[in-house]
């Protein structure tokens, strides 16, 4: 069997192919990636954790492509230690368990106002009016973004995340390139801003943040609002879509969520796992590796796959079945090891008080279209659109 993560058929639905490469060829050659790709549990945990032998450094090239229209900043998760332990250590001093908890009341304002409109409106498409908005105004609120500007925000992010979509035109790339020009130069004039004054926001948490006489530089500020604006909103958008999408594909789990909502924590684990919102990441092999039995050489792109390691059946009984029992806290959703993601705390938080809300508001759902069609990316998975009906 071919695997091309570019393919429409894979896109769709790439669990098939994932199991054939756990069963078949673990460590299998992409060509239209020119990566090695690693499909089982233990070798993509054992590629994460390991970065030493697998270095962080050529994600964003790798994604993008050679043209690169995203900006050249100090990315964190393309940083390997010492590095990246002194940015992490830097950017945790903002990106705190405390401001975290303390936007539980604002999320669920948020998430109570897109409710009333819903109820108000008639077509109603999940993620053009809920699963979108919702964590784009939190993470856009977080930095001190005004609200005149998220409709901005979001073209932004969203031409960041097609960036990652595989191949793109040379016209489309000069938009693109455009497109994160703007969204570079808001935040520097942003970042200029909260030097001079100061606000309770997370770009100026970040501007000020210290350890051992270090701080954060204007490009390292700038390289985590980027990462925080895309991973902050669409990875979040793409969950809560995935999970509306598989509850109503599966009645009784949905029954048994809305009998007890004091099983939403652990279905969201159950979701991060089955519909893994990143699917895939890059890394660059430093020198000869064995995988699986076969030699990655040095200087290979390898391309790990979180999306299969969660449907690994070596790691999960029956791991193409949604559980909302199985509470799976060893999924890989997050990713794994020191760049495990940084915002996880917040996106539970968002999907727990989003589901539990729209299952209470709307207790009686159901899709228009049962055909889906999937962001633009292999490294993320989410539905486009996704029409329901209320009651």
């Amino acid at each position: 069997m071919e695997f091309n993560p570019l393919a429409p058929e894979v896109r769709q639905n790439p669990y098939p192919h994932f199991a054939h490469l756990r069963n078949h060829q673990p460590v299998y050659w992409v060509e239209s990636l020119q990566s090695w790709a690693v499909s089982r549990y233990d070798d993509v945990a054992y590629v994460a954790k390991n970065t030493q032998l697998f270095s962080s450094a050529p994600i964003i090239p790798a994604i993008l492509g050679d043209q690169n229209p995203v900006p050249e900043v100090n990315w964190l998760i393309s940083a390997d230690p010492p590095e990246h332990t002194n940015l992490r250590k830097l950017v945790n001093k903002a990106f705190t368990p405390r401001m975290v908890g303390a936007l539980e009341p604002r999320i669920k304002e948020i998430v109570a106002q897109l409710l009333d409109g819903i109820e108000r409106g008639g077509d109603f498409d999940f993620v053009r009016d809920f699963s979108t908005p919702l964590p784009l105004m939190v993470i856009a609120q977080m930095l001190g973004i005004e609200p005149q500007r998220y409709r901005e925000f979001k073209r932004w992010s969203d031409d960041m995340l097609r960036a990652t979509g595989g191949e793109v035109s040379p016209a489309e790339r000069v938009r693109l390139r455009g497109s994160m020009n703007d969204l570079q130069h808001y935040f520097e004039q942003a970042i200029e801003e909260r030097r001079r004054s100061p606000r309770e926001d997370l770009i100026s948490a970040l501007v000020r943040a210290e350890e051992e006489s270090r701080a954060l530089s204007a490009r390292e500020v700038l390289a985590m609002c980027m990462l925080l604006l895309l991973g902050g909103n669409e990875t979040t958008t793409n969950l809560l879509g995935s999970t509306v999408i598989t509850l109503l594909s599966n009645p009784s789990a949905f029954a048994k969520v809305r009998a007890d909502p004091s099983l939403v924590p652990q279905m969201i684990e159950e979701m991060l796992r089955y519909e893994s919102p990143v699917q895939a990441i890059f890394r660059s092999a430093t020198r000869d590796a064995e995988i699986a039995g076969s030699i990655i050489p040095a200087g290979a792109r390898v391309l790990i796959l979180y999306g299969s390691a969660n449907r690994d059946e070596r790691r999960f009984p029956n791991p193409d079945t949604f559980d909302v029992a199985r509470n799976p806290q060893d999924h890989l959703g997050f990713g794994f090891g020191i760049h495990y993601c940084i915002g996880a705390p917040l996106a539970r938080l968002e999907a727990k008080v989003a589901i539990d809300a729209f299952i209470r508001h709307f207790p009686h759902i159901q899709m228009r279209e049962q055909r889906r069609e999937w962001v633009d990316s292999f490294v993320v998975r989410g539905p486009k659109t996704l029409p329901l009906e209320v009651r």
